[in-house]
């Protein structure tokens, strides 16, 4: 006899009894979601959650008491939870919001489906409860004061990092190197493949790929990257219709480099950080500018990250660097493979430091990733490869 699932328990916070129903209506055609309570505003949420203890925290981003960014710092700092932003994203200010809670410790965001049945209901009722399915399995950490977390975070990277270095190269006093850390000891790879061959010392582009977790993966990875870094990056993320425009003024506001949205018909240029638009694929024509197409997605991705990555690899070659983040499934993983076999400079995040490690974990099985590196180091790692190679 199969052994029934229990549902995936949620809680949902909005100050609209109209969207209270609309959500308590999509996830009630689920079997293995369950409604467990729902909240007026964040102060109600709080007091919920340790009588309720729900796998999922759904919240709105305004709403009166206590906002979506304010009850998420609180909730990660004292019932972390994966937290879900549900959230109309119209305005310019309200993706911006969405974002800054997304740093405060969400894991993803979704557009508020609208009053009445559209359309696309069925469409967003699959969305969401798919969403819902895969944060429920996500693990997520207290989030303590930002200073303190921060070197609390690069210290234990640090100790790993050199910790797997002296075990790779089977030296036994451990304790005596580690009292001795030098300065450089981030950029130290964890792991190594491929050391059969020598990648280009020369990085023409950078692209970089992710999905669920990545708005903070590539807040940490471009915020750290200087004013002249010298090639241009195209980033590929995967995220709800509508927020795209959000993710791109959000990051543009911690980025010292440009960041927008790619254009047919562009030549990439240097300094700049560039991002498909909504719902193209993204790739590279035979003269090295950018067209974007509606094509069908690839893997239900639309955006695809291995469709760039495919088209990056052909075009620059050896000269390509390629970065596949967090995210659930297994896109990019082919396109990285393809930009390892040009001979290109290609690193998977971590483990440790990944929300979902779906699609880093798909292209380590490939064989794919030369270096599989924490969130923090990869920034400086890049930066001292393509200087070494100037």
């Amino acid at each position: 006899m199969t052994k029934k699932t229990k549902p995936v328990k949620i809680l949902l916070v909005d100050d609209s009894p109209v969207a209270l129903m609309i959500l308590k209506r999509v996830f009630a055609t689920s079997s293995e979601i369950e409604v467990l309570g729902t909240a007026k505003h964040g102060l109600e949420g709080l007091e919920l959650i340790p009588k309720l203890q729900p796998d999922v925290i759904c919240t709105d981003l305004h709403m009166s008491y206590m906002d979506g960014l304010e009850f998420t710092r609180e909730v990660m700092q004292k019932y972390p939870r994966p937290i879900l932003v549900i959230s109309n994203s119209v305005q310019d200010h309200d993706t911006h919001n969405v974002f800054q809670v997304l740093e405060a410790g969400a894991l993803d965001v979704f557009p508020k489906p609208e009053t009445g049945f559209t359309s696309d209901y069925e469409r967003i009722t699959k969305e969401l409860i798919y969403k819902i399915k895969i944060l429920s399995g996500v693990k997520v950490f207290t989030h303590h004061s930002r200073q303190k977390t921060k070197v609390q975070h690069k210290h234990k990277l640090v100790q790993n990092q050199e910790i797997q270095r002296v075990e790779n190269t089977h030296t036994f006093s451990t304790r005596n190197r580690l009292n001795k850390l030098s300065i450089n000891s981030h950029l130290v790879s964890r792991h190594s493949v491929h050391r059969h061959h020598q990648v280009s010392k020369i990085i023409k582009l950078v692209v970089i790929g992710a999905s669920t977790g990545g708005p903070q993966a590539l807040k940490t990875i471009i915020s750290d990257l200087p004013s002249n870094f010298p090639v241009p990056i195209i980033c590929v993320q995967h995220i709800s219709n509508g927020f795209l425009n959000g993710l791109v003024n959000w990051l543009g506001y911690q980025s010292k480099l440009p960041v927008k949205i790619a254009i047919s018909g562009e030549l990439p240029k240097p300094g700049v950080i560039y991002f498909p638009p909504e719902e193209h694929h993204l790739e590279l024509s035979n003269l090295g500018k950018f067209v974007c197409s509606k094509a069908l997605p690839i893997g239900g991705h639309r955006p695809s990250i291995t469709v760039t990555f495919n088209s990056v690899a052909l075009f620059y070659g050896s000269f390509a660097a390629g970065i596949l983040l967090t995210g659930m499934g297994r896109d990019g993983a082919d396109g990285m493979l393809a930009i390892a076999q040009a001979k290109g400079l290609t690193i998977a995040q971590d483990e440790a430091t990944s929300v979902i490690f779906g699609m880093p974990k798909e292209a380590i099985a490939l064989a794919a990733a030369q270096h599989i590196l924490p969130i923090t180091s990869i920034s400086p790692f890049l930066q001292h490869h393509i200087n070494k190679g100037r």
